[in-house]
């Protein structure tokens, strides 16, 4: 593996990077921003989940218009978005401005989503590949590593004593700082060449040849070309190929299979985790501070064991690693239920008391009554207190009353962003990347993204009003009971894509 093609592999996966420091950085900015405009749980849901809207439909049409005119322009397109969006989200000044702003950071990382993964299967040899393209999921672990870390330094500067930073403003400069890396993945992309395989479907030989030859050396790169050769000949025209293709006999096994890996994905609630961490983590009792200092605790865990994915996998494989990982996931998912279940909630006189910023004549009937669940709970205080009152001090009030082995729920909430993190998060690209022929990928990829990013946002729009609605206890053994079923749909179907060249598994694949 040469220097360049790392290089030029990490560049075009920070596209990656932005798309989790969204992510990440949001848990943070709602708790803010949320009791700052009033939003009910379904507008809570919106201003979150908005972004992956937007992606769904930017997935669905990136990877064939990267077909027609080329992965690079698109990607440059895609990291002034980010810029623009990060922009206009620090100076929303509604509700509305916020979620439109976030929708066309939607559309950037939809695309970026799409398009790394596959672009760096274009570039990389089959002794490689797995690596490579698994760097796009460490930049978005990075990516949620750097934003838990803002959000955890702004929101330790937002205090009665700073003259600057406060309740008002600290959410906008934790999604402002995201303008930095935008900026700086725009000026990266202009050293990248494009695509090598792209530039061979287009007819563009010699300049396919001359990209191959800087990345790889004359020998590897002459047998890559015949290889992309042998692969084009047997193909017929890329020019009218159609969704309704994809659902031909000879492709449908993989379809279905890529299908099952991106809906797996999401469905076992990783962003209902990442976006909303730190509330989250709220619900355990550990109060505000301690909550964003946990988020940094997650999102080091998650860049650990992305490392560790890719490590293994190239050695252990793509199988091995995904039906170790969903079983985890499933086991610490569970594991998290069964914590919250045990959950008992009372305030005491002097534990109402003790709150600040709250009108205690309000709480005081409720004065040593033990609800055995944190719903019950939470719909009495904010009829009590009403919904802005009880979001901006829902830490604190949650704090005082919980009684829970909270290290238990974090223990489960490592144990799955561990597992998630060496297996459905890495490995989903990797194989997308792998299984699909040169002449259906960008299509195949861009299907499959929009299925994994509407089932992204579906998670992501509901949790709130399951929290609110079912509870934690339920909410996580919902994500739990999915999980196991996935396990066992994918030790039937998952194949092996290790060490093979794009060519070879088109050939084992694809039905005649």
């Amino acid at each position: 593996m040469s220097r360049k093609t790392l290089f030029i592999a990490f560049v075009v996966s920070l596209g990656g990077f932005l798309f989790g420091f969204d992510a990440g950085i949001i848990s943070g900015v709602m708790e803010y921003a949320g009791p700052q405009f009033d939003l009910s749980t379904g507008q809570l849901g919106w201003a979150v989940s908005s972004p992956s809207f937007a992606a769904m439909i930017a997935m669905l049409l990136a990877g064939r218009l990267s077909d027609i005119i080329g992965r690079k322009k698109i990607l440059l397109v895609v990291a002034s978005l980010y810029a623009l969006s990060a922009l206009l989200s620090a100076y929303a000044i509604s509700y509305h401005m916020l979620w439109i702003a976030r929708m066309i950071g939607g559309i950037a990382f939809g695309a970026a989503l799409i398009l790394a993964p596959t672009y760096i299967a274009e570039i990389s040899t089959a002794e490689n590949r797995g690596k490579l393209v698994s760097i796009q999921q460490l930049n978005i672990v990075l990516g949620f590593f750097g934003a838990f870390l803002c959000n955890y330094y702004l929101n330790s500067l937002n205090s009665v004593e700073s003259g600057f930073f406060n309740d008002e403003n600290v959410w906008r400069w934790m999604l402002g700082v995201e303008l930095i890396p935008a900026v700086l993945y725009l000026m990266l992309l202009f050293f990248v060449p494009k695509s090598p395989r792209w530039l061979f479907i287009k007819g563009k030989y010699e300049e396919g040849k001359r990209v191959l030859g800087v990345l790889h050396g004359k020998v590897i790169a002459n047998a890559e070309v015949e290889t992309i050769m042998s692969s084009i000949n047997q193909e017929k025209s890329n020019k009218n190929i159609s969704i309704s293709e994809l659902f031909k006999p000879a492709i449908r096994f993989i379809l279905i299979v890529g299908l099952t890996i991106g809906v797996l994905q999401q469905v076992t609630g990783i962003n209902a985790i990442y976006f909303y961490a730190t509330s989250i983590f709220k619900q355990t009792g550990i109060g505000t501070d301690a909550a964003f200092s946990s988020g940094v605790l997650l999102s080091f865990t998650t860049v650990v064991f992305t490392i560790v994915a890719m490590l293994l996998i190239d050695r252990l494989g793509r199988r091995p690693l995904l039906l170790f990982g969903i079983g985890g996931i499933a086991i610490s998912l569970l594991i998290c239920a069964y914590g919250f279940n045990q959950a008992t909630y009372q305030l005491t006189k002097d534990e109402i008391v003790s709150l600040k910023e709250i009108d205690h004549q309000k709480l005081l009937p409720f004065a040593n009554k033990i609800y055995d669940n944190d719903v019950d709970f939470k719909n009495e205080m904010i009829t009590s207190l009403g919904n802005q009152v009880y979001s901006k001090n829902k830490g604190a009030i949650l704090e005082a009353a919980v009684d829970m082995d909270a290290t238990l729920v974090l223990i489960g909430v490592l144990g799955f962003i561990a597992c998630f993190a060496f297996s459905l998060g890495p490995v989903m690209w990797v194989m997308l990347s792998e299984m699909y022929p040169n002449k259906y990928r960008g299509l195949a990829i861009g299907f499959i993204g929009f299925i994994n990013s509407f089932s992204s946002w579906l998670v992501q729009q509901i949790f709130p009003w399951e929290l609110a609605n079912l509870g934690n206890a339920m909410s996580f053994f919902i994500f739990g009971i999915i999980a196991l079923l996935g396990f066992f749909v994918l030790a039937k179907i998952l194949p092996e894509t290790k060490g093979k060249s794009l060519e070879q598994l088109e050939k084992e694949l694809i039905k005649n």
